[in-house]
């Protein structure tokens, strides 16, 4: 996973937001938009109510640490924006990486479906 996996500008996730599917579960929602390239781009979305700062770049970098040990597992081809829910505070590493595994599966973006 590089720099050009990354969703960045706000254009980009308000076209996903507005034209991609969503799936959610008890920690996360996911939306998931087909991108016409071969390229899978990944976005993070953590509002201010998760917590402070430290809060959020905690589960922000656990995120795309799952993300970047998983990426290899992802069909090609679409964008993908990770919105986690307020409890997402207490869930450990395992317990995060076990919901973000979940809603993968729920959006069909792994390649073994």
């Amino acid at each position: 996973m590089n720099k050009e996996n990354r969703l960045r500008s706000n254009m980009e996730f308000k076209r996903i937001y507005n034209k991609g599917k969503n799936y959610w579960n008890r920690n996360l929602i996911l939306y998931v938009k087909k991108n016409n390239t071969n390229i899978t781009r990944i976005g993070y979305s953590i509002t201010k109510k998760i917590g402070n700062s430290v809060v959020r770049n905690k589960i922000r970098r656990r995120m795309k640490e799952i993300c970047r040990l998983r990426f290899h597992e992802l069909k090609d081809g679409y964008d993908l924006i990770f919105i986690p829910k307020k409890n997402i505070v207490d869930l450990s590493y395992k317990e995060l990486e076990s919901a973000m595994l979940h809603i993968l599966r729920l959006g069909r973006v792994l390649k073994d479906e």
